[in-house]
């Protein structure tokens, strides 16, 4: 693609994006007062071994920005394939996202939701401006996981399942 701006097709660029598959993830913390807070993430990737970071990105615009700048933890909650309903469920602006969904408290009482493929959970580490995103690093002190769950993963705006493993 050219580097003049002017013909730099943004559709077309996230099309291009969305032919690499990425799971998805149901990112959560505590708001200031407390309240849980969730929102789904498919930007969320495995960043050092040593120390152990994770990253992920969220909108400068998001409304959960706030929450996510003043936490000191947030979790990862990899979502399994049966999962698509709690993934629509935190990427839409319902007024109670949390209801109905069991979790149980994690490392400084952040939520983990129960039932996923894994759980990560981190302390804040950093946080760098990314365009119209935000990305925030965190460092991972506990995480637990179902090696035989099969996660949900997402291509060109569609979910999908894994399929047959490759020798």
């Amino acid at each position: 693609m050219a580097d003049n701006a002017a013909t730099f097709d943004s559709k077309e660029y996230r099309r291009a994006l969305g032919t690499y598959p990425t799971g998805v993830t149901v990112v959560t913390t505590l708001a200031p007062d407390g309240a849980p807070v969730g929102i789904t993430v498919n930007s969320f990737a495995s960043l050092s071994l040593d120390p152990p970071l994770v990253l992920w990105a969220l909108n400068v615009r998001s409304p959960k920005l706030a929450a996510f700048d003043a936490a000191s933890r947030f979790a990862v909650n990899v979502l399994r394939d049966s999962q698509i309903d709690l993934s629509r469920r935190f990427a839409s602006r319902h007024p109670n996202l949390f209801d109905g969904v069991e979790t149980k408290p994690g490392l400084g009482g952040v939520p983990l939701v129960s039932g996923v493929a894994a759980h990560i959970q981190c302390r804040a580490h950093a946080r760098h401006e990314g365009g119209d995103h935000v990305i925030l690093v965190g460092r991972v002190e506990r995480f637990d996981f179902h090696e035989r769950t099969r996660p949900l993963v997402f291509r060109a705006g569609r979910y999908h399942v894994l399929g047959a493993e490759l020798p």
